[in-house]
């Protein structure tokens, strides 16, 4: 497989203070990436570089083999799909606006653009019925799989999702875990996903990424990090979530 996502030697820092230090990770096109770790551990910052939010201090970042600093950020921007918590919907903006947003910016025409709406709509399970709506009119399940479909809406190379179902409850946590599995599985869209939940990131990924004070404390397959932890660290993580 090739590699989409490369790291190397990345440094940043905050008020002097290094938040991630000599990282260095591949990722494979076609990964399914989850990052756990503890609070102020690097994941975010991790995520928030590789789509230009952030810039590393040290070190470069590069996507499909290009250095991330030598591209045109805006369209390396729409290339990548970013889903929050609490969705990140545009408030005054209906649905169909929203999941039409980027292939809007992208000129592309309103028949194309309608067909992309139904189409992640349907991806992510939603009725055609509240394209018109606002997303105060929704439930919280719903506003955060409209999120995800205005991610996917310009075909992205890339999804990054930062805790995206922090914010609702564990019976709507459960159906969309269940639902972006199903996702991956049709779209194979390189996934990086950051959890505090190790065991989140056991159902969903393929890869995962332990970080604990901006150092990788293991990375590897789903089974590897489970019955192989490679640290106490990791381990704690493990049986912590077990009681």
């Amino acid at each position: 497989m090739s590699k989409i996502i490369e790291y190397k030697n990345i440094g940043k820092s905050y008020n002097g203070k290094w938040v991630v230090r000599d990282f260095n990770l591949s990722i494979n096109e076609g990964d399914f990436i989850c990052i756990v770790g503890t609070s102020g551990s690097g994941k975010t910052t991790l995520l928030k570089m590789i789509n230009g939010l952030l810039k590393p201090d040290e070190g470069e970042i590069l996507v499909s083999g290009k250095n991330i600093l030598d591209e045109d950020i805006i369209s390396l921007r729409r290339k990548i799909g970013y889903a929050i918590q609490g969705n990140g919907l545009f408030p005054h903006m209906t649905v169909s606006e929203n999941i039409g947003y980027v292939p809007r910016l992208e000129k592309r025409n309103e028949r194309e653009i309608n067909e992309i709406v139904d189409n992640m709509l349907g991806l992510v399970g939603l009725s055609l019925d509240i394209k018109e709506k606002y997303p105060d009119q929704l439930s919280g399940g719903q506003q955060q799989r409209v999120g995800i479909a205005r991610a996917y809406a310009n075909s992205p190379l890339i999804l990054l999702m930062d805790e995206p179902f922090g914010a609702v409850d564990a019976i709507t946590r459960y159906q969309l875990q269940e639902d972006l599995k199903e996702i991956y599985k049709f779209t194979k869209c390189t996934i990086i996903f950051i959890t505090h939940d190790i065991y989140e990131a056991f159902k969903m990924g393929t890869h995962i990424l332990v970080m604990d004070e901006g150092k990788t404390q293991q990375f590897g397959t789903t089974e590897e990090v489970r019955n192989n932890p490679a640290n106490d660290f990791v381990k704690k993580l493990i049986e912590m979530k077990r009681l």
